[in-house]
């Protein structure tokens, strides 16, 4: 039976059409990078679930609430309650959004030489600890780097390889992050099981647990879904087992906060909290607003209730499903089974002609923007790779397209014509051509780079 959206549309708003040579034009002006282009420009917007999602009614009537009071904010409050009894964290600091937490825990709790594993560092995580001097290491399972194989939870960290690490240097490893899911290999979700294996290994070498927290709730809804032992359970209560297992948590909750800005950082460590509290008035602002404003407070409670609804998560998993499907009947390759916020397309095997220096994945969301007006982003050699001061360059193991749906936003056709406009490119894929990068920032450098066509 066909799953609908969960919601009543209460609200529109246009979206404007371009023509294809339009698009190539418009495309040429942003330096043949899809995230210089100008919204407007964009027909349907893939380029991230960050913050891009609709808010509900009780959420824009929770806004109205909004204490903007500069300290001690009843709606500070309110969220602290709402975060509490879902994580079972003590101390709440709420930031403008998740990188802000990872930079404030990262400068308190690492130092320059240290190493942090995880199952994969996101973009900004790896960034903000590579800028303090600190090496993020990325062991996720054999199966989360192999887009065409089928496994139910290859978010999975490989435990193995972590406990080798940390007989070989413990002392190097302030702590141990897992994602959930895990957004750079495919959304894919990360098991309780390997939660708690994860969890209890750490214990014995003394090592706290943070959960990189963006989509927990998806995470649970997996779980529920695909783990033997755990479909009777509600989600609510397998998010809390989850938190419960980590001794804090890094939280974007533009993701499975459901709001359009905010995050927050929460944690158990009294000493990690004083030193981060410091450090966030020094740089985001007073303690119970954190660079927030009141009514960002509400909304956030309001979302991180929400999200929890399964109705709501049935939908939201079930629709990267059905795009995913519509593929594998096509043949068009992308990362298998689909992970919980997006379909990942798998660039390197759908342009074969196509090399590593010609970063496929970056030429793939060129070719669907023009086809299409279609937005996405690449998770591949760009985002990942690097090029060293002699002007070698090292490649990432998969080139990624993520198309990431915004939620409550987009119908069901809006991902019927997405999934036509996919198989438009995939059918001329030996015509797409190479880029070359031609200007690039240090840090995430996939934000500003600027591209030119390769030779043919």
């Amino acid at each position: 039976m066909t799953i609908i959206e969960p919601f009543r549309i209460k609200s529109v708003e246009p979206i404007r059409m371009t023509t294809a040579e339009e698009r190539v034009g418009l495309l040429e002006r942003a330096k043949l990078n899809p995230f210089l282009l100008h919204a407007d420009d964009v027909l349907l917007d893939f380029l991230t679930d960050s913050g891009t999602g609709a808010m509900s009614a009780k959420q824009w009537g929770a806004i109205m609430e909004g204490d903007e009071s500069y300290a001690g904010s009843r709606s500070f409050y309110r969220l602290e309650r709402t975060v509490r009894e879902l994580t079972g964290y003590q101390h709440l600091i709420p930031t403008h959004q998740g990188r802000a937490a990872e930079r404030i825990l990262f400068s308190v709790a690492c130092k320059a030489g240290d190493i942090v594993p995880n199952n994969t560092h996101f973009d900004t995580t790896r960034a903000n600890l590579e800028h303090q001097g600190v090496q993020p290491v990325d062991l996720v399972i054999p199966e989360g780097l192999i887009p065409h194989v089928e496994h139910p939870f290859k978010g999975d960290i490989d435990l193995a390889r972590v406990e080798a690490l940390l007989a070989r240097d413990a002392a190097r490893v302030p702590f141990g992050m897992i994602t959930v899911t895990n957004n750079s290999g495919g959304g894919q979700p990360v098991s309780l099981a390997n939660i708690r294996a994860y969890s209890a290994l750490l214990k014995r070498y003394g090592k706290p647990l943070i959960i990189d927290a963006c989509r927990f709730a998806e995470n649970a809804m997996f779980i529920k879904l695909r783990e033997p032992g755990e479909g009777e359970r509600t989600v609510r209560s397998i998010a809390q087992e989850i938190f419960s297992l980590a001794d804090g948590c890094t939280m974007s909750a533009k993701k499975d906060g459901l709001v359009n800005i905010g995050g927050f950082l929460a944690l158990n460590d009294d000493r990690w909290v004083e030193q981060a509290k410091n450090l966030l008035i020094l740089t985001e602002g007073f303690p119970t607003y954190g660079g927030l404003a009141g009514r960002d407070l509400e909304a956030m409670a309001v979302g991180l209730e929400e999200v929890l609804e399964e109705a709501y998560l049935r939908y939201r998993l079930r629709t990267a499903e059905y795009m995913g499907d519509k593929l594998l009947r096509a043949g068009v390759p992308h990362v298998r089974p689909t992970g919980g916020h997006a379909v990942y397309l798998d660039a390197r095997a759908l342009l074969p002609h196509l090399k590593s220096e010609d970063y496929p994945a970056w030429s793939l969301a060129c070719a669907l923007y023009q086809e299409a007006g279609i937005r996405g982003v690449e998770i591949g050699s760009v985002m990942f790779g690097k090029r060293a001061d002699d002007g070698t360059e090292s490649y990432h193991p998969m080139e990624l397209l993520r198309l990431a749906f915004p939620r409550r936003v987009y119908t069901q056709s809006h991902f019927d014509f997405a999934s036509e406009a996919i198989l438009a490119v995939a059918a001329r894929a030996s015509s797409i051509r190479g880029v070359r990068i031609v200007k690039q920032s240090r840090w995430l450098r996939h934000f500003t780079a600027e591209f030119a066509w390769a030779p043919r």
